[in-house]
């Protein structure tokens, strides 16, 4: 089980990133998986999540409506598509696949004001 993260960057306050999140050794269709993030000195936090058999998904109130997840189950992955940035969402990223508890290495994201 193992999860590989692309993407971030840095970007404007008002513009787009979108990280990737591939999976391999199991189905992103059949598991839950969260996207969490840190920001400097804090613990991670839980940001949106999508879960395996439904493909239901949820957001903090800090990302509704400005983040989305997208799962391509032909090509094992989930986005995380960002719009709207703001300063506050400078933090690294974490994709993680909650049933193994099987974690992406972490992206930067930086916004810059």
């Amino acid at each position: 089980v193992r999860i590989v993260q692309a993407g971030g960057g840095l970007v404007q306050s008002g513009g787009s990133l979108r990280l990737s999140c591939a999976a391999s050794g199991f189905p992103v269709s059949r598991y839950d998986i969260a996207w969490y993030r840190q920001h400097p000195g804090e613990e991670r936090e839980w940001i949106a999540g999508i879960t395996g058999q439904s493909g239901t998904t949820h957001y903090d109130v800090s990302v509704k409506g400005r983040f989305t997840i997208f799962r391509n189950d032909h090509k094992n992955t989930v986005d995380l598509r960002m719009n709207s940035l703001k300063p506050e969402d400078t933090a690294v990223y974490y994709c993680v696949q909650l049933t193994y508890h099987a974690w992406g290495q972490g992206t930067q994201v930086s916004v810059s004001s």
